[in-house]
């Protein structure tokens, strides 16, 4: 009944258009991007109880925050263990499975939500939601470097920006509808009303899943052999581009591994610990100019650059280097990070929301660039595995980062710092976190030829896959 879902069934005639490709991507990741509009939900799920303001009873924002680092602990875990399956059983298959487990983290999160309960919310929207957003993820990205050999990095680009985007529909959506139902005030099997939380996690639930099934149906893989007309391997590569590959496991044996692991995780705790927390921030900051409202469109506008940066850089990346890019990323962004607490303290919200905008094109720009750079390092044979179990630092960063904001802010009310200077030192730290990982970066070379597969060699299958 499910043979749809057989990889031989998703095989391409030789005449398709490989631009076809990519708006399956983009049905998947535009929905999944929704997880990076969550900071919209930290308020009114600490308002639970209270309403218009947090009851005794009521969990804190930090409680509520920590389901979106859940989220993303799952998505790096859950990448890295089915990366191998994603890649043997094709992008149809693990598409459909992460709308199923997408959508049904939100079934569980609404339940969560009505019943008060913070261990549903963890493991809906966390876990089982955390496990779509991973199989989802890296579903369509060693399809399209398949598809675009040619230019690897906007390939990367097209397959990871619709992730970065999903908060520009996420974000609006979900303020909207919580508006909407919470004006219906609806208890449910006798339990209060939830101020429209319940209702807008079953209905954005409802939509993704329809939308990401659609992708999973028109997705479609190249042939064996397939080449874009008039490609031609490169016969020489470039530094730090391989013609050799390297298999899964031998790659976790390499230090270059680990640079770019570091590389990651450093890039992305320094964005997603601001991300999780921007619609409050941006409230705290300037209370007397932005509301709820104005704090969920803020969120949809980083969306528009994290998005439009990561087809921009990746597409960069193809002509100056993926290292030179990412020495860009850290640089520009250890100066754009410092410089926020003074935009607060001069009261100018433009150039605070402009640092970030750029922030974020940096951010999203390392998310579409990191596939393309494993890819020059370790060559294609597993690049789409090897991949998998490198976003296992975006699990850690995913509460590496919104861990030391929720905490410095706490700690800093506690100290009598006003709600506007609650988030300075946390900024500064994240500068400091980009010089690491610039670090990182310089210190990334060629992999040794012995870890290189070696031709008529058998290709063992990664341990616990």
């Amino acid at each position: 009944m499910l043979s749809f879902l057989d990889k031989a069934n998703t095989v391409a005639p030789s005449d398709y258009n490989r631009f076809l490709v990519p708006p399956a991507a983009l049905c998947v990741h535009l929905c999944i991007g929704q997880a990076y509009a969550f900071s919209t939900f930290v308020i009114p799920l600490s308002h639970l109880i209270g309403g218009d303001k947090a009851a005794a009873d009521d969990w804190t924002e930090l409680q509520a925050g920590r389901t979106f680092s859940i989220a993303i602990v799952f998505l790096g875990l859950s990448a890295a263990v089915f990366g191998r399956w994603v890649e043997e059983g094709g992008p149809r298959r693990a598409m459909f499975t992460a709308a199923l487990c997408f959508s049904g983290g939100f079934l569980l999160s609404a339940v969560g939500a009505w019943l008060h309960q913070l261990w549903l919310l963890y493991l809906g929207y966390g876990v089982l939601g955390g496990c779509g957003l991973g199989i989802g993820y890296i579903s369509p990205v060693s399809t399209l470097i398949k598809w675009f050999p040619d230019r690897p990095g906007m390939a990367t680009g097209f397959a990871i920006m619709g992730f970065g985007g999903g908060a520009m529909i996420g974000g609006p959506l979900s303020v909207n509808f919580m508006k909407i139902f919470g004006s219906w005030n609806i208890p449910l099997w006798g339990h209060s009303a939830t101020g429209g939380v319940a209702e807008t996690f079953l209905a954005m639930g409802a939509i993704y899943l329809v939308y990401m099934m659609i992708g999973s149906l028109i997705v479609r893989i190249p042939a064996p052999g397939w080449a874009p007309a008039g490609y031609v391997v490169p016969v020489t590569a470039r530094a730090l581009v391989t013609a050799a590959n390297v298999e899964v496991n031998e790659a976790m044996k390499t230090r270059q591994f680990y640079l770019l692991w570091g590389i990651l995780c450093l890039n992305v705790s320094a964005g997603i610990g601001v991300l999780n927390y921007a619609a409050p921030m941006i409230q705290y900051v300037f209370p007397d100019h932005v509301n709820k409202v104005i704090a969920g469109g803020f969120v949809g506008f980083l969306s528009i650059f994290n998005m439009a940066g990561r087809l921009f850089w990746s597409s960069i990346s193809d002509y100056i280097g993926r290292r030179p890019t990412y020495m860009i990323f850290f640089l520009l962004g250890i100066l754009l990070y410092a410089i926020v607490p003074t935009t607060g303290h001069l009261g100018s919200t433009a150039l605070f929301v402009a640092a970030f905008a750029i922030i974020f094109t940096m951010y999203g720009g390392g998310f579409a660039t990191i596939p393309a750079y494993l890819r020059d390092i370790f060559g294609t044979m597993h690049v789409g595995a090897i991949h998998g179990r490198l976003l296992t630092a975006w699990s850690v960063a995913g509460i590496v980062g919104p861990e030391i904001v929720g905490r410095i802010r706490e700690h800093e009310i506690s100290q009598g710092v006003p709600d506007a200077d609650s988030y300075d030192l946390s900024m500064y730290i994240m500068a400091g976190l980009l010089a690491v990982g610039f670090l990182c970066n310089y210190f990334v070379s060629a992999v040794d030829s012995r870890h290189h597969f070696k031709a008529g060699a058998s290709v063992p299958a990664p341990a616990g896959e």
